[in-house]
């Protein structure tokens, strides 16, 4: 079951900071300048632009992704593949293949954008806010992961309808935006597979 694949799987890892600023969004989701990342992320986090990813295998399953356990917010949860922020003025598709080689090591072969208006904010056990307008993509890869612990603790690939099984009957093992992603998703993830 995937379930106990996802509450047994651990290997602490560190904590490493790929990007280093946020671009801001007023409630338009205008941008309004930059801050950053370790600075703004706390009890009263202010809007800024993000995204998500879910990464296709050849064999059609998605790669869900630990936490490491040393990250600042939401530490040793699994969530989807990977997720990040752009840098001010980096556009967004460069900013999904950054973190894709920087925190899996691998190199999309297609990229597509399936929730264009995606937000959320989310508050964790720490009390550190997450508040991202978060486009979120789906992308291909035939390459080995070769994870960066300081980012991503545990990996598995797996069935896209049992992932999407596990956000509905037990959303508590994974992260809140992976949740809220997968029920606006629904099983698409298996019909691109």
């Amino acid at each position: 079951m995937l379930g106990e694949l996802l509450l047994g799987l651990s290997n602490p890892g560190g904590d490493m900071d790929v990007d280093r600023s946020v671009v801001l969004l007023d409630e338009a989701l205008r941008p309004m300048g930059s801050a950053p990342r370790d600075e703004i992320h706390g009890p009263a986090t202010p809007l800024h632009l993000a995204f998500s990813c879910y990464l296709l295998g050849p064999s059609g399953d998605v790669l869900v992704t630990r936490r490491a356990l040393t990250k600042r917010s939401w530490p040793g949860v699994w969530t989807n593949s990977f997720c990040g922020h752009p840098q001010p003025g980096e556009e967004m598709d460069a900013a999904v293949r950054r973190h894709a080689r920087d925190e899996l090591g691998v190199s999309l072969d297609t990229l597509t954008l399936v929730l264009p208006h995606f937000r959320y904010r989310a508050t964790d056990a720490n009390g550190i806010v997450e508040n991202e307008f978060c486009p979120v993509y789906m992308a291909t890869t035939a390459d080995a992961v070769a994870a960066n612990p300081h980012e991503v603790s545990d990996w598995a690939w797996v069935d896209p309808t049992d992932l999407a099984q596990v956000a509905r009957t037990l959303p508590q093992l994974l992260s809140p935006w992976s949740v809220l992603q997968l029920a606006q998703l629904d099983d698409s993830l298996a019909m691109r597979s």
